[in-house]
């Protein structure tokens, strides 16, 4: 029996160091500890087995802590949940970023893709919930943008997501377009990925044969943030809006 007792109150919206009980004992999760130097120092004062790992956490987590040793919780806690978009959108206050660098995604999930290709028409694309939660973060606020690195000659599914692209310019999405050969020398992320606030970071990852598992991870580690949020502005800064793009 494992139960949740508490987490850091002013933590990142999205993650959170955490404790919870078990008999005899405690699970409590933390940032890794990387730094060498201080893996050394812990060691000068208790050995470190291969299986054991260093952690760290806020005081803030220390009154949760405190409850677990005491035995004073009252058991059936629940915490915030695990990560999703919309609990990462919503919580967004200044931006939301978008690198995309394939050239095509699943298209069991890109709705109107068909009719496009057998009318051309993509005058009523509707872009569902993600329209509201993207227009929600903007009402708020929050500058919403994505850069797309694609090759040339443009894929037949980027060619349907420019054709698509006015709906997401509607809700105040901004968008822009970068040719790949243009930004070959740019240090950009191996994976598709969202960024909220230039701290916590969603990737995905597709098939190679372009079809979506739905497999997410995430990280607030600040460095990996900072060094995308880098790599976006310059790619943002070289691409080209998308009232000015011409698809080749």
């Amino acid at each position: 029996m494992v139960d949740f007792v508490g987490g850091d109150p002013n933590s990142d919206k999205a993650e959170c160091p955490a404790i919870w009980r078990a008999p005899g004992g405690a699970y409590i999760r933390g940032k890794t500890v990387t730094d060498p130097q201080l893996t050394a120092r812990f060691s000068e004062d208790v050995g470190k087995g291969e299986d054991e790992t260093d952690v760290w956490v806020p005081d803030r987590l220390f009154p949760a802590i405190r409850e677990a040793v005491n035995d004073t919780y009252e058991p059936g806690r629940k915490g915030r949940g695990p990560h999703d978009f919309e609990t990462l959108a919503a919580a967004a206050e200044q931006s939301v970023i978008r690198f995309e660098t394939r050239d095509a995604y699943d298209r069991t999930e890109a709705d109107g893709f068909d009719k496009w290709r057998e009318t051309g028409d993509a005058t009523n694309h509707d872009l569902g919930e993600f329209g509201d939660i993207v227009q929600s973060a903007v009402s708020r606020g929050v500058r919403w943008r994505r850069v797309r690195i694609i090759s040339r000659p443009m894929s037949e599914y980027m060619r349907w997501e420019h054709a698509v692209t006015h709906a997401n310019i509607a809700v105040g999405e901004d968008i822009r377009w970068l040719w790949r050969d243009q930004a070959a020398d740019l240090l950009v992320p191996a994976a598709d990925c969202w960024v909220f606030d230039d701290r916590v970071i969603r990737w995905n990852f597709q098939r190679g044969d372009d079809s979506n598992p739905h497999m997410y991870t995430f990280s607030s580690d600040p460095r990996i943030a900072r060094d995308i949020a880098g790599a976006f502005e310059l790619a943002w800064n070289r691409a080209t809006p998308h009232a000015e793009f011409k698809p080749e």
